[in-house]
């Protein structure tokens, strides 16, 4: 799998664990010669990812089927976490076969059951303009996955459309109306995907199957996380989404082209890790740039974010400090906060308590 980690969250294994499962992505992003012909033997898991990475080369969209029923018997769903790459490639191969994705899924349904949630998701990814009428189609087909199906058409889950490339960080007014306990918790929120290692699969395996920019530019614009120094989720994608481009780029002349056009029209801060993932690719300096990912990751965990390490001098600032989220609330015409003028010591209390956890 491209890039398969087992890092999200709290860095969910280890560390270590942070480039273990990079080795397969040189099996996948590999030079065309290299790749078996397309009447190779499918019956190895060997077999299936050169098939796979000689895919956007060569497509053949009606071998599919047969590839990923040959996956579900090898188990190759079995884990959630580690089989983003091979959704992204089924639902990269349907967006860009419309007029046979009805009759493709039709033939991959005959797998093990429990392994529908795959074709539910690569659907639902797609990008397919009548993904939601496929779902209704065969959800009788997959009645184990019905209640995922169902989310999907009410959207509930979310598509490749609704990636939340940069969560807003809250401010200082944000923070005190947690405190005062000013915040609507039932407002409803627009729902999104998180960025993840396992969402950096997905869209390689979309690139896989297409040869397109599209997931590329989904990945770049992931870029801006590996200098996210509050959050170890953010800066673990944004560390993956850069190595596996630099990674990737190292092996695929189109990919790296296609980073070199794309540089010119990103805004600055994307602009400049892609040019260090760019400079990391001509000179096949992978090796740096992971021992560098893996150190901020590191220091992040010792450490902890910045936010936290920048506000704890608030201790030392006193009451008033907290109480300018009265000047602040009035400069920004945000006095519906009901903010007192005068915030009390319990008030000053809780927002120091809020601001050490």
């Amino acid at each position: 799998m491209v890039a398969g980690y087992s890092v999200a969250g709290p860095l969910r294994r280890a560390v270590a664990g942070f480039f273990a499962t990079f080795a397969i992505v040189f099996a996948l992003i590999a030079p065309a010669a290299a790749a078996q012909p397309p009447n190779a033997p499918l019956n190895s898991t060997n077999g299936m990812l050169r098939w796979i990475n000689e895919y956007r080369n060569r497509p053949d969209p009606d071998s599919l089927p047969a590839v990923v029923r040959a996956l579900s018997a090898v188990q190759a769903f079995k884990d959630a976490e580690t089989c983003g790459v091979y959704i992204g490639f089924i639902a990269g191969v349907l967006g860009a076969n419309p007029a046979r994705a009805e009759a493709l899924i039709a033939k991959m349904l005959a797998i093990d059951p429990a392994d529908h949630w795959v074709l539910v998701r690569a659907i639902a990814y797609s990008g397919l303009p009548r993904w939601k009428d496929l779902l209704g189609k065969f959800v009788d087909r997959m009645p184990m996955r019905r209640a995922m199906v169902e989310k999907y058409l009410d959207g509930e889950l979310p598509t490749l459309d609704q990636i939340d490339y940069a969560a807003k960080k809250p401010g200082m007014v944000d923070k005190i109306r947690v405190v005062l306990q000013l915040t609507d918790e039932h407002a409803q929120k627009p729902v999104t995907m998180a960025p993840s290692p396992e969402l950096i699969d997905v869209l390689w395996g979309f690139y896989l199957a297409t040869g397109t920019y599209a997931p590329v530019g989904r990945i770049v614009k992931l870029l801006p996380l590996a200098n996210d120094k509050d959050s170890v989720d953010n800066l673990t994608t944004g560390s993956a989404a850069k190595f596996t481009l630099a990674s990737n780029a190292v092996r695929d002349l189109a990919l790296l082209n296609m980073l070199k056009w794309s540089v010119k029209h990103q805004p600055t801060d994307v602009a400049v890790v892609l040019d260090d993932v760019i400079n990391t690719a001509e000179t096949v300096d992978t090796v740096h740039m992971r021992k560098e990912s893996i150190a901020a990751i590191e220091d992040l965990k010792q450490k902890g974010p910045n936010s936290k390490r920048e506000l704890s001098g608030w201790g030392q600032v006193g009451q008033g400090a907290l109480s300018m989220g009265c000047v602040v609330a009035a400069a920004t015409g945000q006095i519906e906060l009901g903010l007192p003028c005068v915030l009390g010591g319990a008030a000053y209390s809780a927002g120091m308590q809020y601001i050490s956890h």
